[in-house]
């Protein structure tokens, strides 16, 4: 039995949205794309056959594995979460860098979601992976490219 895909609710809708595109926007312009090339005679040498029959191969595969995450996902909304104050899945955590004391929020979410720039970080990740389960005050060591960082949890919200 495969493992469940934890996503939050706006990521289960962002994929949502994203299937929906591909079935109705993309799959018809490719289907189109190779029709057009196939009028165009001999196959063998039409780079426009090609290039269609490998962008339909992409939007193929991207609606199975779309379908294949949805059909997998358990949806966590955070603000329904009750854990007492610990670091879980979908939780925002605001650290504190222990060396320079710089600040930064990230919110744990699943690898599909994961937008650095966005502050949010995959449950997968080494900084996720050591925040779970811990409490504010509590310090987390992170194996980083560098060395090992230490941060410390300033707070927690799910919202």
């Amino acid at each position: 039995m495969a493992a469940s895909v934890p996503m939050t609710v706006h990521g289960a809708a962002l994929l949502r949205a994203e299937l929906q595109r591909l079935k109705s926007i993309e799959r018809p312009s490719v289907i189109n794309a190779i029709s057009e090339a196939r009028s165009q005679g001999d196959l063998s040498e039409n780079a426009d056959y090609d290039a269609a029959k490998e962008r339909q191969g992409f939007v193929e595969g991207r609606i199975a594995d779309i379908e294949g995450k949805l059909s997998m996902a358990q949806i966590i909304d955070p603000k329904s979460l009750v854990s007492e104050e610990h670091v879980v899945f979908a939780s925002t955590v605001t650290l504190e860098d222990a060396e320079s004391g710089d600040s930064v929020t990230y919110q744990i979410v699943g690898e599909d979601e994961a937008d650095i720039k966005e502050g949010k970080i995959s449950i997968k990740s080494p900084i996720a992976r050591a925040l779970i389960g811990k409490s504010e005050g509590d310090v987390a060591a992170v194996q980083a490219p560098g060395g090992v960082r230490e941060y410390e949890i300033v707070s927690i919200a799910y919202v």
